[in-house]
């Protein structure tokens, strides 16, 4: 991995905002005082008069935003995860999920990977707040080339997304001259055949690692990139977990409510060994990021060693 580009995913992020800015006049951009952290900057510098900075007042933004997709057009509010479904879920559920508007929501920093910021900054619970507002997809690209695909594709749904993206550059393991991209449709990023790792975010790359290491010790996974959380690849889960016989899902999120409880939920009706690995009920606190991440089992090593014990069930 040390020769693979690295990227943080909200880099693509805005960088396609620019992009879409090019191709369409219909949509605005919204932040909350951090343009430069999510990099809506960059949107702001090519378009000043289509961006708006609605400063510390995240509720505020997305009643904004709101108003603005009622209007007909589309609009991307973004700030950190902690703020954008944290302090502003009232606005996000009622002025934007209830009415069904066109809001897509860049949420950056999430995960323990904001690192130094600590627990006030590391939302584990935003996958689970927005899973349950009807009608919101949640989607949670792993690597640069997947947030372009992914932001381009929130612009063309219709209804509201919440983008979950990161603060910390990881590997690009897509091709982007090849990749292909549709909402709601997990990716095999490898087949296997002695249990499943269904991975999202960051975590996609340290299942593929994790897989490495498996392949070593003569233990065949398949690995599944479920860049969309809601609505879930449910076919390819049960698909999958029909040849492995065992499940094991990654996520940087809590365990409560966010992919594991999703995937559990699509095989509750054709049950199989499940073992979720992510963050157990538990605050963060303040690190390098990359240090967190191995503390709390969220690298390739942790990967491997739960789906060995999952193995050994």
């Amino acid at each position: 991995m040390a020769d693979v580009k690295k990227i943080a995913t909200r880099v693509g992020y805005g960088e396609t905002l620019v992009e879409l800015g090019a191709e369409h006049d219909d949509f605005v951009v919204f932040d909350a005082d951090l343009a430069e952290a999510t990099y809506s900057a960059t949107f702001k510098k090519a378009y000043p008069g289509r961006f708006f900075d609605a400063g510390i007042a995240e509720a505020n933004m997305m009643g904004l935003a709101a108003g603005v997709a009622a209007s007909g057009r589309v609009a991307f509010a973004s700030s950190f995860a902690m703020f954008a479904a944290g302090r502003a879920y009232e606005q996000v559920r009622n002025s934007i999920g209830y009415p069904h508007l066109n809001v897509k929501i860049g949420a950056s920093h999430a995960g323990i990977s904001v690192g130094e910021d600590g627990a006030t900054h590391q939302c584990n619970e935003d996958i689970a707040l927005m899973r349950t507002i009807p009608g919101m997809t949640v989607i949670v690209p792993c690597d640069d080339t997947e947030a372009r695909a992914a932001t381009r594709a929130a612009y063309e749904l219709d209804g509201p997304v919440y983008l979950r993206l990161g603060r910390l550059a990881v590997p690009v393991v897509n091709d982007p001259e090849t990749f292909e991209f549709e909402v709601g449709k997990g990716i095999v990023m490898r087949e296997g055949t002695d249990l499943t790792i269904v991975a999202c975010g960051l975590m996609v790359q340290a299942a593929l690692g994790a897989a490495e290491l498996l392949a070593d010790k003569g233990v065949s996974a398949e690995v599944i990139d479920m860049h969309t959380i809601k609505p879930l690849d449910e076919e390819l889960v049960r698909a999958s977990a029909k040849k492995t016989g065992r499940v094991l899902t990654c996520e940087e999120h809590s365990v409560i409510g966010g992919l594991g409880d999703a995937v559990l939920a699509a095989l509750a009706e054709n049950p199989v060994p499940v073992r979720k690995l992510g963050v157990r009920d538990v605050f963060g606190y303040s690190g390098p990021a990359v240090d967190l991440l191995h503390e709390f089992g969220l690298d390739a090593e942790g990967v491997a060693r739960e789906a060995e014990e999952l193995l050994a069930r």
